[in-house]
């Protein structure tokens, strides 16, 4: 049980491109999180009309989670 989480999950550079697919551009900042107990990734992604993206998929499934603009 202690590989829980390095056995059941995506790997960052797929979460990257799921999440290009989604909102294509630069991708400025890539963390790991957790929301309600599921861990996810969250990529900001700059597109080239120069806005911001906050995208969050799933760490297990690759699943889209949410996909925020972000405004300064």
């Amino acid at each position: 049980m202690n590989n829980y989480w390095e056995i059941n999950q995506i790997s960052g550079a797929e979460a990257i491109q799921i999440a290009l697919g989604y909102v294509p551009g630069e991708v400025i900042k890539f963390e790991v999180d957790t929301e309600r107990g599921i861990l996810v990734y969250e990529i900001t992604i700059r597109t080239s009309d120069g806005m911001y993206y906050e995208v969050k998929i799933d760490a297990n499934t690759g699943a889209l989670i949410k996909i925020e603009r972000e405004f300064d």
